[in-house]
Parts: structure tokens; C-alpha cells; sequence
């Protein structure tokens, strides 16, 4: 067996890393600082990061750093910092999630390898090619997909010379990541930038069928479909888990060695995945790889399901025999810990030495050389020494410049200053580039790179009056098409394959309604909707998926980007207007006022934003349901998503309510039971917004007779036209509403 897949490993701070290395992963991906998806990890520092690479690379490990969060427009100078420095870095790949990264990344950083973060929620073909456009080399499949779906998303990366990878091991998200705002809207800790604190797993009020944790699911586990997933021709093994414990990362990645070795070589694969339950679990299942996600992907219990797992296997009668088969456990768990401890201890003891001597004389650069046991090279200032008016560079000062080269791959065994006059001054600057070009040379970097400097975003255009923008996705609202007064948008539901035809029909009799595209379009779905694209030829679309994006790019159809895409800079929006001529963006719902102020659009450029909607949480290719209400079904059937109708309400234990419904043609959805209203942006923010949007949902908050629908248009046009009326009566009309992520942002 000639063709191998690599193990990737999670690293959430130094120790797990070495206990991924001392297991055998072929590659590990970690954090650096706070721009990464895992903020509540250890992470690193940049000035860590050069010895991690050279630890991993001395050991045939690659290391891929992760900074796939949203980044707001204040950020950006501090991430272009960052890159710069990774540029005189031997990283082996970057993953990614914000446009805007991606963009910079394609046009002023392209020496740096980049890969698409399970956030982009990568699920049909046209999204391959839209991150094949941005020079993206692996992109990580949505957690939601099956082995028949994995193998033909594969098949189409690898015509475009793009890898894949799939998560194998660890938790599991309820919801599409990369669309999921429950953590955000509850407590302000958006999972789009790595603060998630997991809602979804809070305890509830009992539901119908009994449960107290409806939205937990089980671990991901595809330890037995190994064979399968190399039938599939992925190229990456992915394990979940940047804040789980080293012994935790040792156990799971070295079953996973053990199983791929045993793939490659021809052995019978391993039917004991006992070593995966002896650390933290949720039980485990592989109901998404089969296509069968239902009832046995739940579990009423967030906790450590390790001890129930092995007691039930036990064959412990009585509380006492469970209670020393506990007591057993918990000891083989404490002597495991040591274990891995004591191997990565062994590990830390395997430093190189470095010996420094640093030369120079008054109108000379300083040349500082290191040498270690096999290499020797120098690094020289740009500037020349002169002569210090009061405190010079000694052996103190170089230590102190040089310490980062104390890390757990080097450290510095001698420093020799004899070359080097007392009472000469170099700048701190200087110091700091020969310290970046020392790390540079010890991580493999031959000639330094010089920084890039990317320009200011272009100004926005004069300031426009803004006009309305009506969503609609019931025929029944279509006469509002007759008004003229509005611009509608007709929201299409995701199983496209079983409606197209009809669809296709509505848009060309009603040729003035812009056909919205979902966020989610799995397989023939997304076939269709590219079908519909060809059919229709609408004047322009509004799209949240990134592949019916590219198939309107290519097209030469006019396109927006809804609020599923997550536009939070000004640098996202000039990656979709420069490299998929889109005319516009929906900014995230997520951001504050000054956020969403600080955001510049291209020229040529339409923004926009939602002043009122039902509060989409998140959207579950699982059915919400099972543990809720009750279902007759035991998996989701290929009859659920383009027909059951659905609603139940849900509340947890802190008071929260929730809205669970599902739509006709729709996949399953968790709304807070307050809609959105925002109607302060309109006169905090004048002039910068070309279109504010309403969402006439069926799921509004009250039910609106046509005339009353008609009603509340009125209102809000007169909310544009600064009506100081109209904001007090919409708030009225549709109580209860909130605006306060407006307020806190992200």
C-alpha cells in the first residue's frame, strides 16, 4: 500500500505536542497567541514557535498553525505583523477561515502553504473551486458528511491539486460550524473567534422525552472505518482536541498510528478501541461517516462517559463492585498520566546546544555567530555600532535580546562578548532582527524576508441613502412583489434537487424577486441550485454559500454575499469584489457599531445589513427533535429535510428560551425566542449602508396578516426616511426584540 494518509494532531500547548510527536503523528497543528479557534488552549507565543517547528520537523512531524478566526478591522495590523514573521518561518501550513485572510494571504503572503479550516463548512464542489481560487492547498470537509459524499468531494479537490482531510476523532459540533451564533448571542463568546463556551451542552429544562442535555452529542470516532476512509482517497486524518490534556493526545494518537500502521503494512485492523474510552469520551459514534444521524448520536451527559463505559462492561452487579472497579480505573487513568508525563520529560532533555559570540567594533554592524553541534552561520545588523552615551551592549543586554533562543529545542550553553568593545550601542531594532534571522537560520530559512507592507483599503464612495431590502420564503408573500416599492428576496430552501423544477418556474414569473441561496447545499442540492443558476439567469442573487458564489462568478451572474459568509472586514470584502466580482455584502450580524464602522468597502460596492430577523443559533444537519419532542424515525431519511414540518420550543436552566423549527425543504434550526430589531444603526450609521434588510419569516414573532405585513414595511421605509415615529412603533408591533449584539459585539 504505496498511498498514506497523514495523522494530524491536535497541540494545544508545548507538552501536548510532544506527547502528539512521541505517538507517532505525521503532523500537528496548534495555536499561536489569541488569533486561533481555541482561545481557551495554552497556545504559544511567536517567539516559541520557531523551536516548535524545528522539534517537529526533528522528528519527521510537520507543524500547521491555526488562525482560523473572523478578524475585525483592528486587528488586521497586528495579523500582518504576524505574517511577516511567518515568513521567515519553516511552517508547513496555515488554516484559515476569514476571506479576508485568505486574500491577503493569496496576493502579499504567498510563500506561506494555506488550508481551509473546518469553519469554511466545505460541503459541495463549487466550494472547492472557490478556495482553489485563493491558492488554498487542503481543505478540511464539514464534520456533517457521509463516506459516499467524503469520496466524490475528494475526487473533485484532487482534479484541482487540492487535499483533503476529515475529522476522525473528538468532539462533535450539534450544529455547521463556521454558522453557529449560540454562543455569541447568549454570552458575547463568538465561536467564529475561537470562544465558544458550548451552550449547546448546557443542561436543560426535562424535555418531553426526558432529556436534560437535548443538544449533546456523542464523540466522533471513525476508528472502524479506517480502511474506508482510505478507499475514500482523503490525504489527512484529522483529531479533534486542542484543549484536551497531553495523555489525553498521546492515547488517541497512538491507537491512530497503530491502526494506520497495521492499514499499510496488510494487517488485520484492530477491533479493541478500549485505549480511545480510557481517556475522556462522550461515548462514541460514526453515525455522520454512515449517513445515518438520529437517535444514537445523542447522549443525556456531558460529562467523562469513561468509567460508564468499562463498569457496564464489567459485569459490576452491585454499587460497591462498581464502586471499586471506579476506584481500579481512576488508578490505571492516574499511572497512564504519569506515564506520558515521564515520556515527555525524557523529551525535554533532548535540547541542542548553542554556542553565541558576538563581534564588532565602532562603525562596524554587529555580527553575531552560532554554532551548534552540526551547523554554524551569522547573523549582521543593518545598522553600524557607535559609541554609547550612557549603558552598552554586553553580555546582559545580548542575553536578554537572544533569550528567546532558550526554548524547547535549543538552548544558549555559551555567550562570548571577548569580540565586542565595551561601551558600543546598537538599536533595540536591530537587536530584534538579528534575533528573527538567528531563528530564521536555526528553523531552515536561508535569506531572510523582508516585510511586506500591504496598502490602506481603499475609501468608501460618497455617503448613499439607503432603501429596503424585504426576505421573503413563502409564495405567499410574492404579491408584495406588485408593491414596487421594496426590493424582495426570495429565500430557497436546501433541498434544492426536489423543487427545482418548480422554482426554476416561480423566478421567471416573477422575474423582479432575487432567488437567495442558503448557506448549506449538500451533494445534488447544490447541483440543482447550480441548474436553477443556468436557468433562470436572474439580474442578480444573494447567496450565503461560498460554491454558489463561484458558480455566479463564472456564470457572469451579479451576486451579493449574505451574512452566512461572515464579512467582518474591509479586506473580505475586496477579496470577494476583486477575485469573484461580487457586488456587494450582508455584514455579520456578530459585530458592534464601531465594528461595523471601521469597515470600508470597495468602490463599486454595495453594504449591507440585517435591521430585523428572527435570530438564527444555528443550523443541524441532525434532527433537533429526537430528544426533544419525539420522533417515529430512528435516522434522518432522505424524506426528512424536503418534508417534515416541525416546531418545538426548549428552555435551559439559566433561563434561556429557544425555538427549534423545522421547514419544509429546510435542514433543522435553533432560533432565541427574541428577534432580532436594530433600529439605531440607521441613524448611528448614516450613509454607510446601501440596503437594510427585514426577514418576514414565517417564524416572526407574531403572525401578520398580509395588510399588516404591509403595515410593517411602511414602518420600517419610515425608519429609513429618519421617521423618529417609526423606530418606537416597529419596537412596539414586534416586542420582544433585541439589538444587543449591536451593542456588544464580538
Amino acid at each position: 500500500m504505496t498511498r498514506k494518509m497523514e495523522l494530524l494532531a491536535p497541540g494545544g500547548d508545548l507538552d501536548s505536542i510532544k506527547a502528539a510527536i512521541l505517538a507517532g503523528a505525521d503532523a500537528v497543528y496548534c495555536g499561536v497567541e489569541i488569533f486561533n479557534a481555541r482561545y481557551r488552549a495554552y497556545n504559544l507565543s511567536l517567539n516559541e514557535l520557531p523551536g516548535v517547528i524545528a522539534l517537529a520537523h526533528n522528528h519527521h512531524c510537520k507543524l500547521f498553525l491555526t488562525l482560523n478566526i473572523l478578524f475585525v478591522e483592528s486587528e488586521i495590523t497586528t495579523l500582518v505583523r504576524m505574517l511577516n514573521r511567518l515568513l521567515n518561518m519553516d511552517i508547513d501550513g496555515i488554516i484559515v477561515q476569514d476571506p479576508g485572510l485568505f486574500y491577503l494571504l493569496s496576493r502579499y503572503f504567498r510563500g506561506l502553504s494555506v488550508h481551509a479550516s473546518t469553519q469554511c463548512t466545505i460541503h459541495n464542489e463549487g466550494q472547492l473551486a472557490f478556495y482553489h481560487q485563493l491558492g488554498v492547498a487542503r481543505v478540511n470537509l464539514a464534520r456533517e458528511l457521509n463516506l459516499p459524499e467524503i469520496a466524490a468531494m475528494t475526487a473533485a479537490a484532487h482534479t484541482m491539486e487540492t487535499e483533503t482531510e476529515v475529522f476522525v476523532h473528538g468532539s462533535f459540533c450539534i450544529g455547521f460550524s463556521g454558522i453557529c451564533y449560540m454562543s455569541s448571542f447568549l454570552s458575547g463568546n463568538s465561536g467564529n473567534r475561537g470562544r465558544c463556551s458550548q451552550p449547546c451542552r448546557d443542561r436543560y429544562a426535562v424535555t418531553p422525552m426526558g432529556n436534560e442535555y437535548p443538544l449533546n452529542l456523542k464523540d466522533n470516532s471513525a476508528f472502524f472505518d479506517t480502511q474506508a476512509l482510505w478507499a475514500s482517497g482523503v490525504d489527512a486524518l484529522k483529531i479533534e482536541g486542542r484543549i484536551k490534556k497531553p495523555h489525553y493526545v498521546h492515547a488517541v494518537v497512538r491507537s491512530w498510528r497503530q491502526q494506520l500502521d497495521r492499514l499499510y503494512s496488510g494487517q488485520p485492523l484492530s477491533v479493541d478501541n478500549s485505549d480511545l474510552y480510557m481517556v475522556f469520551n462522550r461515548d462514541f459514534t460514526n453515525s455522520y461517516l454512515k449517513g445515518e444521524p438520529g437517535k444514537a448520536m445523542f447522549i443525556d451527559n456531558p460529562v467523562d462517559n469513561s468509567v460508564k463505559h468499562f463498569s457496564d462492561r464489567s459485569g459490576a452487579a452491585t454499587d460497591a463492585e462498581r464502586d471499586l472497579f471506579e476506584l481500579e480505573l481512576y488508578d490505571k487513568k492516574a499511572a497512564a498520566v504519569e506515564k506520558v508525563a515521564s515520556l515527555i520529560d525524557s523529551f525535554e532533555s533532548q535540547r541542542t546546544p548553542l554556542r553565541i559570540s558576538a563581534l564588532g567594533a565602532p562603525g562596524e554592524p554587529l555580527r553575531v555567530t552560532v554554532s551548534t553541534p552540526d551547523t554554524l552561520f551569522s547573523a549582521v545588523s543593518e545598522s553600524a555600532l557607535v559609541q554609547a552615551a550612557t549603558h552598552g551592549l554586553g553580555e546582559k543586554i545580548l542575553l536578554k535580546s537572544l533569550k528567546s533562543l532558550n526554548n524547547n529545542t535549543y538552548f544558549v550553553e555559551d555567550l562570548d562578548t571577548s569580540g565586542l568593545p565595551q561601551g558600543l550601542y546598537l538599536p533595540s531594532t536591530d537587536l530584534t532582527g538579528i534575533k528573527n534571522r538567528l531563528h530564521g537560520l536555526l528553523n531552515g530559512s536561508r535569506e531572510p524576508i523582508p516585510p511586506v507592507v500591504i496598502p490602506t483599503p481603499e475609501p468608501m464612495a460618497d455617503a448613499v441613502t439607503p432603501s429596503l431590502g424585504v426576505v421573503i420564503s413563502s409564495p405567499g408573500l410574492l404579491p408584495l412583489e406588485a408593491s414596487g416599492d421594496v426590493a424582495l428576496y426570495y429565500r430557497l430552501p436546501e433541498s434544492m434537487d426536489r423543487s427545482q423544477g418548480e422554482l426554476t418556474e416561480m423566478f421567471l414569473d416573477h422575474r423582479s424577486v432575487t432567488p437567495w441561496f442558503p448557506s448549506i447545499l449538500v451533494g445534488e442540492s447544490y447541483a440543482a441550485a447550480v441548474s436553477l443558476l443556468k436557468a433562470v439567469r436572474p439580474a442578480s442573487i444573494m447567496t450565503d454559500n461560498s460554491g454558489i458564489a463561484h458558480a455566479a462568478s463564472e456564470l457572469g451572474i451579479p451576486w451579493q454575499a449574505g451574512p452566512g459568509m461572515n464579512i467582518t472586514n474591509s479586506w473580505s470584502a475586496l477579496c470577494l469584489k476583486e477575485r469573484f466580482n461580487c457586488h456587494g455584502a450582508i455584514l455579520s450580524g456578530e459585530l458592534s457599531a464601531s465594528q461595523l464602522a471601521s469597515i470600508t468597502g470597495p468602490r463599486d460596492f454595495e453594504l449591507g445589513y440585517f435591521i430585523y430577523s428572527p435570530t438564527v443559533l444555528f443550523t443541524s444537519r441532525q434532527c433537533l427533535l429526537m430528544p426533544v419532542t419525539g420522533c417515529s424515525k430512528e435516522v434522518v431519511d432522505a424524506e426528512c429535510l424536503p418534508n417534515c414540518a416541525a416546531h418545538a420550543t426548549m428552555d435551559n436552566t439559566r433561563g434561556d428560551s429557544f425555538v427549534i423549527h423545522k421547514k419544509p425543504g429546510f435542514h433543522h434550526r435553533i432560533y432565541s425566542d427574541t428577534h432580532t430589531l436594530n433600529c439605531d444603526i440607521v441613524t448611528e450609521l448614516p450613509g454607510k449602508f446601501t440596503r437594510f434588510f427585514i426577514d418576514l419569516d414565517e417564524l416572526s414573532a407574531i403572525t401578520l396578516t398580509m395588510d399588516e405585513t404591509a403595515e410593517t414595511i411602511a414602518l420600517f421605509q419610515q425608519l429609513l426616511a429618519v421617521d423618529p415615529r417609526a423606530a418606537a412603533a416597529l419596537k412596539e408591533r414586534l416586542s420582544p426584540t433585541t439589538n444587543q449584539q449591536y451593542k456588544k459585539g464580538v
